[in-house]
């Protein structure tokens, strides 16, 4: 009923730039918390960047100051930008939002099904 579809994912060279963008779709009433998580090989899912629905942000302390999270309410995303790349930052990143349903009426959460991001010379 609702699909998180993420992009942007790439390879890229250490202190290089990517932008990661996730768009919501299907029976959509509302969009509260959105969020960016990632996973390592070997390690355990993590927090990257969540937004609010007003725009209130918190940052994983690896990433502060690097990464920058935004979102879109008429459009149904959201974006990270990462700057400074750092081989660390090597993980597939998941796009997740809370989304009240327009059909249930119901609030779930959801998980998009995640972009490589690879930062190696």
């Amino acid at each position: 009923q609702v699909r998180l579809v993420e992009s942007g994912g790439d390879l890229v060279q250490p202190g290089g730039s990517l932008r990661l963008s996730c768009v919501a779709s299907g029976t959509i009433f509302q969009i509260y918390g959105m969020g960016w998580y990632r996973q390592a090989p070997g390690k355990q899912r993590e927090l990257v960047a969540k937004i609010s629905h007003y725009d209130g942000t918190d940052y994983a302390a690896s990433v502060k100051g690097r990464f920058t999270i935004s979102r879109d309410n008429a459009k149904n995303t959201v974006s990270l930008q990462m700057e400074s790349l750092k081989p660390e930052d090597t993980a597939v990143y998941y796009c997740n939002a809370d989304v009240r349903s327009r059909l249930t009426m119901t609030t779930d959460n959801y998980w998009g099904q995640g972009t490589q991001v690879t930062v190696s010379s």
